[in-house]
């Protein structure tokens, strides 16, 4: 009886910040979901490290992206794998939850075949954008999957994979962030009080990316832009929320920006500055749908390695970067890609959003649609829906260590 009562021991893999954001929310669920009768072990950042997980190594080491981008890091990268999989084999835990990042957690997966415990991935690969494939490969790797958007499990289950729609966790984390900032409006601390920033002044949330290499090909384009709006005439405040990853990349570039800038590297501090922000200017990624989350009227650039877009261009399925144009099957937020990441194009589409007040209603309200698509009015929390499917998934693999929730 006392073996029973043991805590569930529960592995996290995650890559890169934004599983490192999913891998917090989900340890948190976890912990409300057993009563704290669970404990931790893998690898995360900043954020899952307060949630109590001591990371095998730095997430930093795999923030990588781009197919010719990864080839100068290929060694560190293979030696991280091995490790990671041998920790894992070597002191197996009840269950393991890989977290995105597929590039590295697959080729765990792979070294983990031969195990005695379930493998779990959150976060399905976007095989109805490209490389359809994929599906049949994870089914082969693993024992569940938890998806985050709604029209993913069909690709996966067809191929056998046992795959739960559990929303996405961006969904509760703004939630929360709105929460925390209206009870800090009605004490007169909100986020401009704190930042001694006037009500009048308007701010931009520019948000470079979360790799080293976004940033370095990103952030000229950014300010190039920005130069653009100043000379017209524009008078901001930008805030640049980033991540441990690259803040002091970013702080160490933000003098070089045309207005007065604030760095935002905490969590919280973060979504605050989404929520407050009159406009965005973004990389594409978790940020955009962070942003359309947060009501903030955003322009999203992306450009990659030359070469590695040309391949990605013969693979790509989908006519849309964007999350929240991809929910909404229309172009929502403007994007400009590869050849179209230029200052020049970027600025006006920007500056429509600052000055434009039709163009920002009609964004807002797509966006609320999207928050509503990825279970913003369900009862549970994704990150809860995700902690009970572990559960049910580690009682059916195990003798029942914690029972399945109802």
């Amino acid at each position: 009886m006392a073996d029973e009562a043991r805590p569930l021991r529960v592995a996290l893999i995650a890559g890169e910040p934004s599983g490192d954001v999913l891998g917090a929310g989900l340890m948190r669920a976890l912990q409300v979901e057993t009563g704290g009768n669970v404990v931790f072990t893998g690898i995360g950042g900043e954020q899952m490290t307060e949630e109590g997980l001591k990371s095998l190594f730095p997430i930093a080491d795999l923030a990588v992206m781009g197919l010719v981008e990864v080839l100068p890091r290929a060694k560190a990268l293979l030696r991280r794998i091995g490790q990671t999989a041998q920790f894992l084999l070597n002191d197996p835990p009840d269950i393991v939850v890989t977290i995105d990042s597929p590039g590295f957690t697959r080729r765990v997966a792979q070294k983990l075949m031969v195990r005695d415990f379930p493998l779990v991935h959150y976060v399905a690969p976007t095989v109805w954008a490209w490389r359809p494939g994929r599906a049949r490969r994870l089914a082969r790797l693993y024992d569940h999957l938890l998806a985050v958007l709604p029209f993913e499990p069909p690709y996966f289950e067809v191929v056998g994979l046992p795959t739960t729609f559990v929303g996405h966790p961006a969904v509760e984390t703004l939630r929360a962030a709105r929460e925390r900032e209206a009870a800090a409006a009605a004490k007169g601390t909100d986020f401009r009080c704190r930042h001694g920033l006037a009500a009048d002044t308007r701010l931009l949330a520019v948000m470079p990316g979360s790799r080293r290499g976004e940033v370095a090909r990103l952030l000229p384009v950014f300010r190039d832009a920005l130069l653009h709006l100043k000379a017209e005439g524009l008078q901001l405040q930008l805030l640049l929320p980033t991540v441990g990853t690259v803040a002091q990349m970013v702080r160490e570039a933000a003098p070089s920006l045309p207005y007065p800038v604030i760095v935002l590297d905490r969590a919280d501090e973060r979504y605050a500055a989404m929520l407050a922000a009159e406009a965005a200017l973004a990389a594409s990624g978790t940020a955009t749908l962070e942003l359309g989350l947060a009501g903030t009227p955003t322009v999203l650039a992306y450009k990659v390695n030359p070469l590695t877009a040309a391949i990605v261009r013969r693979l790509i399925r989908i006519p849309y970067a964007g999350l929240v144009n991809i929910l909404q099957k229309k172009l929502v937020m403007p994007e400009f890609l590869q050849q179209d990441c230029r200052a020049d194009l970027i600025a006006p589409a920007l500056k429509a959003l600052l000055t434009d007040p039709a163009a920002r209603q009609r964004q807002i309200e797509a966006c609320a649609a999207v928050a509503n698509q990825l279970g913003a009015d369900e009862a549970f929390s994704p990150s809860h829906r995700a902690a009970r499917t572990l559960l049910a998934v580690a009682a059916q693999h195990h003798r029942p260590l914690l029972s399945p929730p109802t």
